[in-house]
């Protein structure tokens, strides 16, 4: 068990025998508690109101109510309030009415100095515990709030009219956008402002996972199932029973696994990977995608009928170039963010260093941008931020291009040949260096391994 938390509790000790009292509290004050006495149910409700200690310590048996009847008065007073019965009459049942009633745990009559001690800063531990909690959901309601996806621009406020329509029901959602549009802040908003948001969100990147893994990632297996498979594994989709699924990239899975997930998604129930026993999970599915699905389809590389289940509410995200004016918006955001994070004034940006930021396609979009201020703010201490501190790829943007410079062959050309040969000169250029040609091509790192496999280009690294 954890040690006690540095800064000790109030406590009410609740007894009709005022030396029983006296002595508990006389234990606790040598232990850095404060405490409170009261010798019945009504004086212990008085001293509760008044004094809002954060445990209350009664007996059970007292002249003019039990100490259940003063569990529940102070649990309408303060949800919160931690509540330890003691009893020379104890039973199981006596324990299971209190514990169904909100108490935190009992101490039979007589009991040990150490026994009390333990009982108490265990009480407090869980108290702590329990706002901890809270606090984190909190925060993590508060970080996903419409309100930090920036954005004023009629692209994004449309967005934001879709994704209002969602949060009262657990309809399928399927978010499309290129790589660094925030499609899984956006799922994760979804989910922290609608009715799963006391559930759990889980999030599974489809192209980050080996082929022969997802399945027992997404479903999870018996042991013995497979070779290394020492222990039974919770999967995804049941750990998210009750909350939110999110499934990243939802285009890279592999064709035989889409049937066994559509059959998932449209009965609620599934095998782990070995076993035999149906499970349930209610889980809300939220998928993403940068692909073109409806390519994938007619390559035969997406099912139509899976395409068709999870494209029940569709959420497209503009490129940034398509939402310009957002992007004064949303570098002021991100300056105040990494102003926090270097404990900092956050600087402001020229006039002169806006506009040329106007003017950058952003292949990387919102990400790219997040990744240039950071830099920005790490490079320079300047209280404002101007066109000498861009990155040399925003301060000489290469010139328009007129489509001069792509001939298209007489016979035609096909594009998946013309995306390969892309990728190898970037990776030629790059001496095989994945990351530095993920950014030479605008995509994600996981999107370019995902490209790397399905032509088969040998070499990278």
């Amino acid at each position: 068990m954890p040690g006690k938390p540095e800064a000790l509790p109030s406590v009410l000790i609740v007894d009709d025998e005022e030396s029983q009292r006296n002595i508990i509290a006389d234990i606790l004050r040598r232990e850095g508690y404060q405490t409170f006495r009261a010798g019945s149910v009504e004086e212990g409700v008085r001293s509760f109101r008044e004094n809002g200690p954060e445990i209350v310590l009664t007996d059970l048996k007292m002249p003019g109510g039990s100490g259940i009847d003063l569990l529940v008065q102070v649990k309408k007073l303060d949800q919160e309030v931690e509540v330890i019965l003691m009893t020379a009459y104890g039973t199981i049942q006596t324990a299971v009415e209190a514990m169904k009633k909100g108490a935190c745990d009992y101490l039979q009559k007589p009991f040990e100095k150490d026994e009390l001690k333990i009982v108490v800063a265990k009480a407090w531990e869980g108290k702590c515990l329990k706002s901890e909690t809270r606090d984190l959901k909190r925060q993590l309601q508060e970080r996903f709030r419409f309100q930090n996806l920036i954005g004023s621009s009629p692209a994004m406020q449309e967005i934001y009219h879709v994704m209002e329509r969602v949060l009262s029901n657990s309809i399928t959602v399927l978010i499309r956008g290129a790589s660094g549009t925030g499609k899984e802040l956006v799922a994760r908003a979804i989910h922290f402002n609608g009715i799963r948001k006391e559930g759990s969100f889980v999030a599974v990147n489809c192209a980050a996972i080996p082929a022969e893994l997802i399945e027992s990632e997404l479903f999870g297996h018996e042991k013995g199932a497979f070779t290394g498979a020492t222990r039974m594994k919770i999967g995804k989709f049941e750990e998210a029973n009750g909350g939110t699924l999110f499934l990243d990239e939802i285009g890279c899975m592999r064709v035989d696994l889409q049937v066994k997930f559509l059959r998932v998604i449209q009965e609620m129930e599934f095998t782990r990977v070995g076993g035999s026993e149906m499970i349930r999970s209610d889980a809300r599915i939220v998928a993403a995608t940068s692909e073109d699905l409806e390519k994938s389809i007619s390559d035969g590389r997406f099912r139509e009928d899976l395409f068709f289940r999870l494209n029940v509410l569709p959420i497209q995200l503009p490129l940034l170039r398509d939402r310009k004016e957002d992007i004064p918006l949303l570098a002021r955001h991100f300056l105040e963010r990494f102003g926090k994070q270097f404990e900092r004034e956050p600087p402001g940006l020229s006039g002169d260093a806006i506009d040329l930021m106007a003017e950058y396609r952003w292949p990387g979009n919102v990400r790219e941008l997040q990744n240039t201020i950071q830099r920005m703010m790490v490079l320079s201490d300047s209280s404002t931020l101007g066109v000498d501190d861009l990155p040399g790829n925003l301060r000489e943007p290469p010139p328009a291009s007129d489509g001069a410079g792509l001939q298209l062959p007489e016979s035609g050309v096909s594009l998946e040949s013309l995306e390969e040969d892309f990728i190898r000169q970037a990776l030629l250029r790059t001496g095989g260096k994945l990351d530095p040609a993920a950014r030479l091509l605008g995509i994600s790192y996981k999107t370019l391994q995902y490209r790397i496999r399905k032509y088969g280009i040998q070499g990278s690294s």
